[in-house]
């Protein structure tokens, strides 16, 4: 009994104690996925309709090291300013952790870009953009895979060009869009 009652206790320790109250991106998209303000859409490689035959070795490299698209998107109008300010400061604080390696910041603090990435050089595992406008909102971009590089990055950049995207699984986006 006090055996069993140890083992419960340890696991209840280990289990509270292994909880990351930590915010990270991950959270906060689960967090807002549902939420009326926010547009969410994760989108897969096959959006990019690829004929994978005509890629070279570099660009079928670059196109298998993409997992997955999340975007998280929030429309700033003149009734939301401060919920927009709230949310923006949150984003920003999550890029400040240091397991965020920034890449390149454009623009101001008020409207601007920033490019950053979870992982190594070689092993690039997540790459962040986050673009923000005070009159039209924000959105965050994860490009999530394995062994991303940031040659593979600007390889998928040129094969994106060339794609036939499926503009379907961009509607979503457009409300944001438009202004």
């Amino acid at each position: 009994m006090k055996t069993t009652i140890f083992t419960l206790a340890l696991i209840a320790l280990l289990t509270l104690g292994s909880c990351n109250s930590e915010p990270t991106l991950q959270k906060y998209f689960v967090e807002n996925t549902e939420n009326k303000d926010f547009i969410a859409l994760d989108i897969s490689p096959n959006i990019l309709n690829l004929e994978k035959t005509k890629l070279s070795a570099e660009q079928t490299e670059a196109v298998n090291s993409f997992e997955k698209m999340n975007i998280l998107a929030f429309k700033a109008n003149d009734k939301n300013q401060a919920q927009f300010e709230t949310e923006r400061t949150k984003v920003n604080a999550i890029l400040k952790n240091p397991k965020y390696e920034q890449l390149m910041k454009f623009g101001s603090g008020k409207d601007g870009a920033s490019i950053s990435y979870v992982g190594s050089e070689d092993n690039i595992k997540e790459f962040v953009i986050f673009l923000n406008r005070k009159e039209t909102g924000f959105a965050v971009v994860r490009v999530l895979g394995e062994d991303m590089n940031p040659n593979n990055i600007m390889t998928l950049m040129s094969v994106l060009q060339k794609s036939k995207i499926d503009m379907d699984q961009l509607k979503p986006l457009e409300q944001l869009l438009k202004k």
